[in-house]
C-alpha cells in the first residue's frame, strides 16, 4: 500500500519516528538504527511496511531497503513479530543478521530484547533452510576454484550464503565478491562491501 514515506522528521522515540508529509504525520515504528539516521525538523524518506493484524493497522518505516527487506523476512518466520523483528535490527545490521545465519550466531541474535534462544534457532534454522546447497557451497565453491586461487572456499562460500539470505541470486553475488580480499576480512566486513559494490 505504501511503497515510502518522505517528509519532515516531526517527533522521535524510541522505536517510533513521526514523518510529517504536507501536514499528515506519519507514525512508523522503526529501528534504533534509523532513528540514528534521522534528524527532527530535517527532510527523511523511510521505505516502509503496512503491518495488519485483525483490526489493527501498523505501519513501519526503514532507513534502507536492506533493512526493510530484512524485517519481511524476519516476519516470515513462524513466531517471530514486529517487536522482535525491530528488536533484531537494533541490535544488529543486515550484514550482522545475515552472517549470524549463515554461521549458526545464536547469540548475536538473543542480544536483542526479548529474543529467547528458541525464537534464534527457529530464525537461524528456517531463514538458513531457503538457500539451497548449490547455493551455499557449489556456487562459491565453483567460482573460485576457477578464478581466484588465493581465496578460502569456505569463507567464500559463507559469504555467498549471507548475500543469498539477503535475497541476491548466485550470477550478482559472483560478481560483487570479485576483488574483494575475502581472507583478510571478517565475515561481516565481506558482505558490507559486496552490498557496496551491488547498490552502485
Amino acid at each position: 500500500m505504501f511503497y515510502y514515506v518522505n517528509g519532515t522528521v516531526a517527533h522521535m522515540e524510541p522505536y517510533l519516528a513521526v514523518i510529517d508529509c504536507g501536514g499528515v504525520g506519519y507514525a512508523c515504528k522503526t529501528t534504533q538504527y534509523t532513528l540514528s539516521r534521522l534528524k527532527n525538523g530535517e527532510q527523511a524518506m523511510l521505505y516502509t511496511h503496512l503491518h495488519v493484524r485483525e483490526e489493527l493497522f501498523e505501519l513501519y518505516g526503514f532507513a534502507t531497503q536492506r533493512e526493510l527487506q530484512c524485517f519481511q523476512m524476519l516476519l516470515g518466520v513462524s513466531g517471530v513479530g514486529p517487536k522482535a523483528a525491530l528488536a533484531i535490527l537494533s541490535s544488529v545490521t543486515p550484514e550482522g543478521l545475515a552472517a549470524a545465519i549463515v554461521t549458526e550466531n545464536e547469540k548475536a541474535l538473543t542480544g536483542a530484547p526479548g529474543v529467547g534462544k528458541r525464537i534464534a534457532q527457529r530464525i537461524i534454522l528456517e531463514l538458513k533452510d531457503k538457500l539451497s546447497k548449490d547455493q551455499l557451497y557449489g556456487t562459491a565453491g565453483e567460482r573460485f576454484q576457477g578464478g581466484d586461487p588465493a581465496l578460502p572456499e569456505d569463507k567464500a562460500g559463507e559469504a555467498a550464503a549471507a548475500l543469498g539470505v539477503l535475497g541476491y541470486g548466485p550470477a550478482e553475488i559472483s560478481q560483487a565478491l570479485k576483488g574483494i580480499p575475502v581472507e583478510e576480512l571478517p565475515l561481516e566486513d565481506v558482505i558490507k562491501q559486496a552490498l557496496k559494490k551491488m547498490v552502485k
